[in-house]
């Protein structure tokens, strides 16, 4: 019989019987020339999915797509922010600032509100910045001598609050300790309120950087001592009184809610791109 080519590199194979699933000593697959064996282990092992990505990920400071929306994560924004600050209180109350911090505000209708927050000498100075102008809206200065009461706890509603919010809070209390007028209290847009009721920021996990601004309790360190000092060096009226802290549910007096669930669910309180209106 005439043969067709020469078929030297092939070996004979073991036939394995029926339902034997085990791979044969002949079953392994060929190896390059000047490999060993012990090389082919590895390279099997290399296509295999990596584990360490599967823990590194969810990456808790890796959300661009969820951060860019906010203007205050924009290249430059939250420094300019800190810059003006800096210029006004030099400029305005010849004082100096101890520190900065970025933080939700909690109106007394449930509202939320982007504010930059910042502790002097002598004064809480609260800001409604504008991120997308980079310019300071309003200003809210606060004597430390006069706060008289910070309370640290949970948000507490009415049981017929449509927005219910979750997590902790800090409220500031400051003048004479009287009840709030009703006139003010179910005056949504009323600047009489005598009180501040802040929460975490949104992107305090969008970095490393705006984790440590927007952290409650690094503004609770730094405030609470601050208070105490200026009650002790006020030669005012109320000089010797100190402040009061305390560790209760913060209540939100909203029986409805309904204004507050729109805005909130809409984010309407902070410099937020809202996309393309037209077409």
């Amino acid at each position: 019989m005439s043969t067709i080519g020469s078929f030297e590199g092939f070996q004979p194979v073991a036939l394995k019987p029926d339902g034997d699933d085990q791979p044969s000593e002949g079953d392994s697959l060929p190896v390059d020339e000047g490999s060993s064996g012990r090389d082919s282990v590895p390279s099997r092992m290399a296509r295999q999915p990596s584990v360490t990505e599967s823990v590194l990920y969810p990456n808790p400071y890796t959300r661009p797509h969820c951060t860019r929306k906010y203007f205050v994560t924009r290249p430059g924004a939250i420094e300019t922010a800190r810059e003006d600050l800096r210029n006004h209180v030099a400029e305005t109350m010849d004082e100096v600032v101890q520190g900065f911090w970025l933080l939700t505000e909690v109106d007394h209708w449930n509202n939320e509100k982007e504010r930059v927050v910042a502790i002097t000498d002598n004064t809480l100075l609260i800001c409604k910045y504008d991120f997308i102008m980079l310019s300071c809206v309003q200003f809210q200065r606060i004597p430390l001598s006069s706060i008289y009461h910070i309370c640290l706890g949970k948000f507490a509603f009415p049981g017929t609050s449509l927005d219910k919010r979750q997590g902790e809070g800090i409220r500031i209390s400051w003048g004479k300790s009287k009840e709030q007028s009703i006139l003010s209290r179910w005056n949504p847009w009323s600047t009489e309120v005598p009180y501040a009721t802040f929460t975490e920021h949104p992107m305090k996990n969008s970095s490393e950087m705006f984790h440590e601004i927007c952290k409650m309790s690094a503004f609770t360190a730094n405030l609470v001592p601050a208070v105490q000092n200026a009650h002790k060096t006020s030669s005012g009226p109320g000089r010797g009184k100190g402040v009061m802290v305390s560790t209760e549910p913060i209540l939100i007096e909203t029986y409805t809610g309904l204004m507050s669930f729109i805005g909130n669910r809409n984010k309407l309180g902070y410099s937020l791109a809202r996309g393309s209106i037209g077409f």
